[in-house]
């Protein structure tokens, strides 16, 4: 026995191990998480932030050109929306260890199965000439010809999937991701030399007291039709089968879903972050300008006229990011736009269907992408100004009128007992996801016809 003096230097001793050892072992257990976590990231923030596409940051420029701040506070319900959709692709692609074409045609047949992935294909192939048309204004501000922006970034995106594995193209598509983040310091630059009255409390006024009388200038069909497009280009069908897709080439399993619905959210956080910064910064430069307020109608417009509203270099600067986001925000647009559909029409053939299969391998997989960038870069060089404007619309109608028939496949989907097993649906995610996607069906169908009659609402 120790001595009685001993006896509480020994006990220190023994609980201060003891805790130790715990902490180390409670730390190891976090860098396992952590490793975890860092290798299940990818599909979610690639989905999301990709759905900031050249149409998307064209209508948040818009918005804050036109609406200034009162357009903020849509932002605050689009992040649990687009969570609470694109999560149920990560449990669906995790259990089924199926892509969307293939659980729809397995689901509910051949029929609806069909109609599915026409629809999907023809509004990503029109959706991916509006990105090309996107990338080659954003090059021509660098006076690069339109040929030649078509040519490289053909070649670039076909050489991003023909690697043969999907850590390659995931880590490539990431470090693309990051250029998304130029509108940030253009924002700040904005709010810096801009005209606006209260500076950054009036951003925060957005988000908690908008007003929707914006003038004359706005009438009421002009802000519905905002509001409707800018919640339609943050959530669209190709994100549904693009990440469910997604999820089964990377081999993601039931254990990772709890991982994957992190990567989901942070993707959300990240692409509504990313719009409400464009719309600061087209808002402290446009919509506030000293000499009364500037329209523009596209994302290749807002950058072109930068330096007139942003004196200095700040205005060159501002010019370089916006062209550098735009063309950024095309090519990840076009080429997860480009394997979403790859993805749906080898499920659906029973090609070999993967980016860890080689060329050789799976030739009509790369051959179906391919088609899908060369025949859309080619309409958009050819096509002429009022073509293109007649695309982008009919774009938008295709796309809002597609979208809650995905939304009401996916949830019946993720509602199947026998397929899904615990991870079905509860009823909490229901009641969220069907007011979803009854709100959805009546924005899409206000939507699209106020785009089909202008004249619908004064």
């Amino acid at each position: 026995m120790l001595p009685g003096a001993a006896r509480p230097i020994a006990t220190v001793v023994c609980l201060v191990t003891y805790w130790i050892s715990k902490l180390i072992h409670r730390l190891s257990r976090l860098k396992r998480r952590w490793m975890m976590l860092l290798a299940v990231i990818g599909p979610g923030v690639i989905t999301m932030v990709a759905d900031n596409d050249a149409g998307g940051i064209s209508t948040y420029a818009q918005t804050g050109a036109k609406t200034g701040f009162n357009m903020l506070w849509a932002f605050i319900l689009l992040v649990p929306m687009a969570y609470f959709i694109q999560e149920m692709t990560v449990r669906l692609g995790a259990v089924t260890k199926r892509g969307h074409a293939e659980a729809i045609f397995d689901g509910f047949g051949r029929g609806w199965g069909w109609f599915a992935v026409c629809n999907l294909v023809l509004i990503n192939w029109l959706t991916l000439v509006t990105e090309y048309i996107g990338m080659t204004q954003a090059a021509l501000i660098f006076g690069v010809p339109e040929w030649m922006t078509f040519a490289g970034v053909t070649v670039l995106l076909m050489a991003i999937v023909i690697t043969g594995k999907y850590w390659t193209f995931e880590r490539l598509t990431l470090f693309f991701c990051l250029f998304n983040m130029v509108y940030i310091p253009a924002a700040f630059w904005a709010m810096r030399t801009g005209n606006v009255p209260e500076g950054w409390a009036a951003v925060g006024r957005g988000f908690a007291a908008p007003t929707l009388d914006m003038g004359p200038s706005l009438g009421p069909a002009a802000v519905l039709t905002l509001i409707m497009a800018n919640i339609g280009t943050t959530i669209t069908p190709w994100q549904i089968f693009f990440q469910q897709s997604a999820v089964v080439d990377k081999g993601m399993d039931i254990k990772d879903i709890k991982y994957g619905k992190i990567d989901t959210l942070a993707g959300a956080l990240l692409t509504c972050g990313v719009a409400v910064f464009i719309i600061i910064a087209t808002a402290a430069a446009f919509h506030f300008h000293p000499g009364g307020q500037i329209l523009v109608e596209s994302a290749a417009e807002t950058a072109t006229r930068m330096p007139d509203v942003m004196a200095g270099r700040l205005g060159l600067w501002a010019k370089g990011l916006f062209a550098v986001g735009l063309f950024d925000a095309g090519l990840l647009g076009a080429l997860c736009i480009s394997l979403a559909t790859s993805w749906s029409l080898g499920e659906v053939f029973g090609w070999a269907h993967s980016l860890n299969r080689s060329v050789r391998e799976a030739p009509w997989f790369y051959v179906g992408y391919l088609f899908m960038l060369g025949s859309a870069g080619v309409v958009s060089l050819v096509a002429n100004t009022a073509a293109q404007d007649t695309i982008t619309i009919f774009v938008q109608v295709v796309a809002v009128t597609l979208l809650p028939t995905a939304l009401v496949f996916l949830i019946l989907l993720l509602n199947d007992k026998p397929l899904m097993g615990e991870h079905v649906n509860t009823r909490a995610q229901n009641i969220a996801n069907w007011s979803i996607t009854i709100f959805v069906i009546l924005i899409s169908t206000a939507y699209g016809l106020t785009v089909i009659f202008p004249h619908l609402l004064g």
